[in-house]
């Protein structure tokens, strides 16, 4: 019911609108008004009745005024008292409708107003109160300025692609008159030598003005590609820099479709926003969600193999898709509308000059060659115009990926890495103090309560305890992945973020239990970011590993590739390649999470030999295997996200405590803790 009293409302103020416009208009054609005012003067005391009138009545009726029917009300009544000053100063003439105030001049300064407040509104829209209320939303001249900034190394290309778009321009103005100077000679008394002026001149400006669109697009595509290279290597770098706990909330997918999509869109942002680019934010979500989809898919695909979900996962990114589909409707739809209108538009344009085309011709104020001229003109701006309306849709695309991309490259690190310390000497003394962790997808679950531990330098310690208590999380807090809601870590007494980044992770190097290689050979996997390592130092460390035996029958030894993510190689020998980069970054803590598992005896063995002949490192083992950890100096029993019982083997095992009894359990269940 209010919904139907509103458009009521507005209907009635419409027609009152209309009726009151067209009263002060007709009023201000009187003679008698003529005669007191003047020309000039009337049209501008008719123009400001008119935008009093306008205002009062849409004002009192609607209330408060929108922007954009401010904008149309102030176009609609000083539009023609504009369009007769410029005529009466340029040409000092009157125009009919400023002698004669008809229906007809009333219509087409309504359409003229109509047309310039929906450009306003394409071009440079208000923001709605939806995007308004959004967090971090910015807006689209920020992003214009944005983009030209980090445009500022190509502004050289820029400036020639804008040097030759002035010429392709200035030439190709000329080829519509020379044109119809051609046309106008034929239709006369036809004279050679105008004749072949006016081709040659046709041929020269039309020549200018492809090689000058030639060099255009040259430039600017030269500019838009650097420009798009250099923005993807800064979105990697920021990306890089993220804590986990950003990978862990953002989908991978949604990661590569800004890298690789968002960025070259970034390229030709422009400064608009409405419906349409939300849309289009919505599909680029949307198609980011169907990546992650079959991304997971394909990755999986021996779960998805095993667990016969293949129909599972092909109706799951079906339903992606046709949400994509969908949305991209409903964009397409906006953009149909757009082009229907500028479709009737032209129609209406074209009819209208051959009309009045064929009027002026038969009155002698034009000939032939000056209507296919004005045509021509006609249709290279309206083209122009046509263009704008046709393609702003790829241009909002444009702003809706610089503002996810900008998103990314403004975002700081939660876990920060401006610690400036370096020092000369570090005994690799560790001190967990009184921390309170939880992860950020789920802040509500405490993994770490009042944990406090102490690593002495060159002593072995060994965390054990049941899966999920929160072993591993000591080790991430220790990498720096994450940071701790309370408490602080020591590292030689000194805070662990106080340390540069480059040097903390040169010092303290991880094992893990599933080693990652990268594609590359095995040199290139041990010497993983310290490029300036000798081939003597790569060989001890993977001695030590026991890896340089194997890698040694090898046909390419050394330089033999691994595939992606070690494919060509056994887990073993992918967790023995994993040991040596670590080592051959002689860290002064070492840290080996379950690596055991992945071992043979022999290799067990060897390794330990290894890591006894460094004394003075600090050496983390995590392992549920408790016989590899028998000799450790300390063994730390987690539980409910504590220290629970500490001391060497011997002394937990006569304690007779939770490490006794899990060690008991071990056996019961028939395993042996080795």
């Amino acid at each position: 019911m209010a919904h139907s009293t509103a458009i009521m409302r507005k209907v009635v103020t419409l027609i009152l609108a209309v009726c009151v416009d067209l009263s002060l208009f007709y009023a201000s054609g009187f003679e008698v008004i003529h005669r007191i005012l003047g020309h000039v003067t009337r049209i501008w005391v008719s123009a400001a009745l008119r935008c009093l009138a306008l205002t009062v009545v849409t004002g009192l009726s609607l209330g408060e005024l929108k922007p954009l029917l401010i904008r149309f009300i102030t176009v609609h009544s000083l539009l023609p008292a504009v369009f007769e000053t410029g005529t009466k100063v340029l040409y000092h003439e009157e125009t009919q409708c400023g002698l004669l105030a008809d229906m007809r001049c009333w219509l087409m300064g309504t359409g003229a107003s109509l047309a310039a407040a929906l450009f306003w509104e394409m071009t440079i829209p208000d923001s709605d109160d939806a995007a308004a209320g959004k967090e971090k939303k910015q807006k689209s001249r920020e992003l214009f300025v944005r983009v030209l900034h980090l445009y500022k190394p190509d502004y050289p290309l820029l400036l020639g692609g804008l040097v030759f778009l002035s010429l392709a321009v200035i030439c190709e103005m000329f080829i519509p008159f020379y044109t119809g100077r051609v046309i106008d000679i034929l239709g006369s008394q036809y004279q050679q030598n105008e004749f072949i002026s006016a081709v040659l001149f046709l041929g020269l400006y039309s020549l200018g003005s492809s090689v000058s669109a030639g060099c255009r697009g040259g430039l600017l595509m030269c500019a838009i590609s650097a420009y798009t290279c250099r923005v993807k290597v800064k979105l990697f770098g920021a990306l890089t820099k993220q804590e986990i706990g950003f990978f862990e909330t953002i989908k991978t997918g949604e990661i590569t479709s800004r890298l690789s999509k968002d960025t070259n869109l970034m390229g030709r942002t422009n400064i608009y926003d409405t419906h349409y680019q939300r849309l289009s934010l919505a599909v680029q979500d949307s198609m980011a969600r169907a990546n992650e989809a079959a991304n997971e898919a394909v990755s999986a695909i021996r779960v998805v193999r095993s667990f016969n979900t293949e129909k599972h996962e092909a109706r799951r990114y079906d339903r992606c898709l046709m949400v994509t589909h969908t949305l991209k409707t409903r964009r397409d739809t906006v953009r149909a509308v757009y082009l229907l209108a500028r479709r009737l538009t032209g129609l209406v344009m074209q009819v209208s000059m051959l009309y009045y085309g064929r009027l002026f011709i038969r009155s002698g104020q034009m000939t032939t060659g000056n209507l296919v001229s004005f045509i021509l003109y006609q249709s290279d701006l309206g083209e122009n115009i046509r263009t704008l309306t046709y393609i702003f849709g790829d241009m909002l695309n444009s702003v809706g990926a610089a503002g996810k991309v900008f998103e990314y490259l403004d975002r700081k690190p939660q876990v920060s890495t401006d610690g400036k310390l370096e020092p000369d000497q570090l005994t690799g003394h560790i001190i967990f103090r009184h921390l309170n962790f939880s992860y950020p997808a789920y802040p509500n679950k405490t993994v770490l309560q009042d944990f406090s531990l102490e690593l002495k330098s060159g002593q072995m310690t060994a965390l054990v305890g049941p899966s999920g208590e929160g072993k591993s999380t000591c080790v991430s807090l220790l990498e720096r992945f994450y940071e701790p809601q309370e408490g602080e870590i020591l590292l030689d007494n000194e805070p662990l973020k106080s340390y540069e980044h480059r040097f903390l992770h040169k010092k303290i190097a991880v094992v893990n239990q599933e080693p990652v290689l990268f594609s590359g050979s095995i040199r290139d996997n041990i010497t993983y970011g310290l490029p300036e390592c000798s081939i003597d130092e790569i060989q001890e460390a993977a001695r030590k590993a026991n890896a340089h035996d194997f890698i040694n029958k090898l046909e390419k030894g050394y330089d033999t590739e691994v595939g992606e993510g070690g494919g060509q190689l056994s887990k073993s020998e992918r967790q023995r390649i994993a040991i040596a980069r670590a080592l051959v970054r002689k860290p002064q803590v070492l840290i080996l999470d379950e690596i055991t598992s992945s071992l043979d005896a022999e290799s067990e063995n060897k390794v330990q030999e290894a890591l006894a002949s460094c004394p003075n490192q600090t050496l983390l083992v995590i392992a549920h295997r408790l016989k590899t950890i028998e000799k450790a100096d300390q063994i730390v029993l987690i539980g409910d996200g504590r220290v629970q019982e500490r001391g060497t083997h011997q002394e937990l095992m006569d304690r007779k405590g939770s490490y006794y009894k899990l060690r008991e359990k071990l056996f019961t269940e028939g395993n042996s803790p080795q």
